[in-house]
């Protein structure tokens, strides 16, 4: 059987980048023609050496304006944060667009930025898709599709529990680990604005379910550290940084999608520096959770398999990627507009039996 091969650009090259690079080259039905970096170390260097693969001849560039000009189906975006004025100009010069930094679903909170994106697909006759594992499988495809096994659902609980001692990232001092927990309680390092990137999960599976979200509430706790915790910002890299006893050593967010008076679905997000902390959340593994409560209760775990250590890694920024490269063809066969999970329906990715 033959196969249409969809030409790709990698735009950022992070851990989430690198697992859509890693994919994209090895993937048969995709031409990998471009790597967008921002770090100078990466300048020039080949496609394959980012990420431990033999040379492909795809060279490493900031050069925006000649990315802009290649031809390529597609722009996997994987920035930090979505970039509305770049997405513009790639969307009209022809390319679709994957990007796990969203936008996601469309909330009447990000209406302008979804109503300059259709503009933009509708010039340039392209599809733009926002992805990722948490905001979205997680938190939207995964738990839509076990209500399938219910027969009642009173109330969805997702968690994300992530041990950033066995699984270190660059996210640790952003996120205000380190810091007195009542100056955190009244100032947290996360963003204010971060439930709303979660709402269009919820919306989405809210409406799934019928109903609409009436009001959407937030929850903070804290963990404290009960002795000096070293931690690394990297695996395999050096210890960076201290969280000093009685320091912010753990934080649990939780928001809740409020419909027909009641909680109907609920995000938790518990992220601890190990075991020397209290109270202690972790009960296992980093992983997601969904939880359903109703007639039969349900509940499932989301994990990575076992490594050669013995110990389950948290796969989530990894994730992040694939579950966007995997819907780079899809995405691109798909009619030109906003294209969500919902509208690509069940993805059936190409390439991945080799």
């Amino acid at each position: 059987m033959t196969q249409r091969k969809y030409r790709v650009i990698q735009w950022a090259t992070g851990v989430v980048g690198q697992a859509a690079l890693k994919h994209f080259i090895e993937n048969p039905v995709i031409d990998l023609v471009g790597v967008a970096v921002t770090n100078p170390d990466k300048l020039g260097k080949d496609a394959g050496d980012l990420v431990g693969l033999p040379p492909t001849g795809v060279i490493a560039t900031d050069n925006v304006e000649a990315l802009v000009a290649l031809d390529a189906d597609c722009v996997f975006f994987a920035g930090l944060v979505k970039d509305l004025d770049l997405f513009e100009r790639l969307l009209r010069s022809g390319k679709n667009i994957v990007s796990p930094a969203g936008p996601f679903f469309p909330t009447d909170r990000y209406k302008a930025d979804f109503d300059r994106l259709e503009a933009a697909c509708a010039a340039g006759g392209t599809s733009f898709h926002g992805c990722g594992v948490h905001p979205g499988f997680s938190g939207d495809i995964l738990p839509l599709t076990l209500t399938r096994l219910m027969n009642r659902v009173d109330l969805i609980e997702v968690t994300e529990v992530i041990d950033k001692i066995r699984n270190p990232m660059v996210y640790t001092e952003m996120m205000g680990f380190g810091r007195d927990p009542e100056e955190l309680l009244a100032n947290p390092s996360r963003s204010a604005e971060a439930p709303y990137a979660f709402e269009g999960s919820m919306r989405m599976v809210v409406e799934g379910l019928g109903k609409s979200i009436e009001r959407l509430t937030t929850r903070l706790e804290v963990a404290t550290a009960i002795q000096d915790i070293p931690y690394s910002l990297g695996i395999g890299l050096p210890d960076t940084g201290v969280v000093k006893q009685g320091t912010v050593a753990g934080q649990h967010f939780e928001w809740t999608a409020w419909a027909d008076g009641k909680p109907l679905i609920v995000y938790h997000f518990y992220w601890v520096m190990g075991e020397h902390v209290t109270p202690q959340w972790l009960t296992g593994p980093s992983c997601y959770k969904v939880a359903i409560h109703g007639d039969p209760p349900l509940e499932v775990h989301l994990m990575g398999g076992i490594g050669e250590d013995g110990e389950r890694p948290f796969l989530g920024l990894p994730w992040t990627g694939l579950v966007g490269a995997t819907a780079v063809p899809a995405v691109c066969d798909a009619a030109p507009g906003i294209v969500t999970h919902l509208d690509l329906g069940i993805v059936q990715p190409k390439g991945l039996v080799r």
